[in-house]
């Protein structure tokens, strides 16, 4: 059986270690870090399956380490906090977070939470042979053929296809992006988006793989042979 690897980002250490038992339970390994600054590096040099992030953290806020993991990452990101309102919600998935839950919650949740992203990983690599991406090489094959992208259009794609059917706009694609806070024109997203779908045309020009939607923004659909 694979061993899954969840890390806990949390400061309070009473309530990291209950997770930590939890999690254990179900035979899922965890690390435990209190402090802001250590989070990326160490997400750097491991191999994470998911990431319970707090919010509120001492030296570095989770919103910052969850944007600066977006620069290399798409591992699973499941934000924790006290903050309630609606705002911060949005704000923490537009930031590249995969899910939101608002303290307190029960333990139990936030395992099952965590087992529903393992479950979704493993569905991505082994039920969807037909079309892959390839964070270590950005590249995207489609039915065994490959092509390679540039690490924006890499990103851009990575994002649409990890939410397939969800449609973002131009300033959440933007905002996940270009996490050093350039300013970039709208046109710069269609532009990429325009790249992306030409290649991806290369290795099958039957199929549109992202979709205008007049108004709104793009989306990912994905529908297999």
């Amino acid at each position: 059986m694979k061993q899954h690897n969840v890390l806990i980002v949390e400061d309070e250490e009473n309530l990291a270690k209950i997770i930590q038992d939890y999690l254990s339970r179900d035979n899922i390994t965890s690390k435990i870090i209190g402090d802001g600054k250590d989070v990326v590096e160490y997400v750097r040099n491991n191999k994470i399956d998911v990431i319970l992030l707090d919010i509120m953290l001492p030296n570095k806020s989770g919103s910052s380490i969850c944007k600066s993991i977006r620069q290399f990452s798409q591992v699973a990101i499941i934000m924790t906090t006290a903050r309630v309102d609606e705002i911060d919600r949005i704000i923490g998935l537009e930031i590249g977070a995969d899910d939101y839950v608002c303290k307190p919650y029960s333990p139990r949740e936030l395992v099952a939470r965590v087992k529903v992203h393992l479950r979704k990983k493993r569905a991505g690599i082994s039920h969807n042979p037909y079309f892959q991406l390839n964070d270590d090489y950005l590249t995207a094959t489609i039915n065994g053929k490959s092509i390679e992208l540039t690490y924006v259009e890499y990103k851009l794609l990575k994002i649409l296809y990890d939410a397939k059917g969800r449609i973002f706009n131009r300033d959440q694609l933007m905002t996940a992006v270009y996490t050093d806070g350039r300013i970039v024109s709208d046109r710069t997203i269609d532009s990429h988006i325009k790249k992306i779908r030409k290649k991806l045309k290369i290795l099958n020009s039957q199929k549109e793989f992202v979709h205008s939607i007049y108004g709104c923004g793009y989306k990912f659909e994905l529908k297999l042979p």
